[in-house]
């Protein structure tokens, strides 16, 4: 059981559907959640409290929004980019006969890596917001980016950021679908075969909280792209990891894990949850 292939829903629709939703989540709690995890990914000897203390003297609430025209951007378009692939793949899955929770991993996987593409030159403005590598605003800092590198100098931490979106819709999606499964096996739904909408956010909430597993990456992608804004020496991801391990040990590659946590269950409720509730219900 789980949901079915459905062939109503056109490409336009899901392009539209992904942005909407992917803004909405990121105008709301996923904008502080960013800026909260990239501050402590660059500056790993602040503790949680203190990296969100230090974002908020930085200049007030407004702070946690800062880079929020670079993410509305990377929103728009990777939510559009997420939602077409992965419910596509999805589909297709579902078609040939695969279960439901294998589907949600595959799809995850493909529609990720589909995000690379728009994701990397917005990521990579809105960590050199954060960490102080735009000092002089974002447009300055874009013009001075394309004049020494040209298009190739918005993707460092490329390599990171496609090991972090394949895992990370590949869990968030593939987790949900397992313990919606689940869930609806053991507690029988609204006795229709389908879970109720409370389930189906407490599904996304499970999905979202299991999926932080692979935050190294994250640290990875913030160190890249932080080091690419300030204009620091070049590092592989495998490099980053190594000497992140050295230096700080596991923790260090689990360094702001906790509002990362807040921002893939705030994005799964959106991206997951709120996709599987907008086919039923449109």
């Amino acid at each position: 059981m789980g949901l079915k292939r459905d062939p109503k829903t056109s490409v336009a629709q899901h392009i539209y559907q992904g942005a909407v939703l992917q803004c909405l989540e990121a105008a709301s709690l996923g904008m502080p959640f960013e800026v909260w995890k990239t501050r402590m990914g660059r500056f790993r000897t602040e503790t949680t409290m203190e990296a969100f203390n230090a974002v908020y003297r930085s200049g007030g609430v407004s702070m946690f929004w800062q880079g929020v025209g670079p993410k509305m951007v990377e929103s728009a378009t990777k939510g559009g980019v997420l939602l077409v692939s992965k419910e596509s793949i999805k589909d297709s899955c579902l078609a040939s006969g695969i279960s439901p929770t294998l589907s949600g991993f595959i799809a995850g996987a493909g529609g990720g890596v589909c995000q690379v593409s728009v994701m990397g030159p917005c990521t990579f403005l809105v960590t050199a917001m954060v960490t102080g590598g735009a000092k002089g605003g974002v447009i300055p800092f874009m013009r001075k980016t394309w004049g020494e590198k040209g298009v190739k100098g918005f993707y460092p931490g490329g390599s990171a950021i496609a090991f972090r979106q394949a895992t990370n819709w590949a869990s968030r999606q593939g987790f949900t679908d397992a313990v919606r499964s689940v869930m609806l096996s053991v507690t029988g739904g609204n006795g229709q075969g389908k879970l109720t909408a409370g389930q189906e956010v407490m599904s996304g909430m499970m999905g979202g909280f299991l999926a932080c597993w692979n935050h190294p990456f994250e640290v990875a992608r913030i160190e890249m792209q932080a080091r690419a804004a300030a204009g620091e020496s070049k590092k592989s991801m495998v490099k980053v990891l190594r000497d992140v391990h050295q230096e700080f040990g596991v923790k260090g590659l689990f360094q702001g894990v906790i509002p990362r946590i807040g921002l893939g269950i705030w994005q799964t409720l959106f991206m997951v949850t709120g996709a599987n509730l907008l086919r039923e219900y449109l």
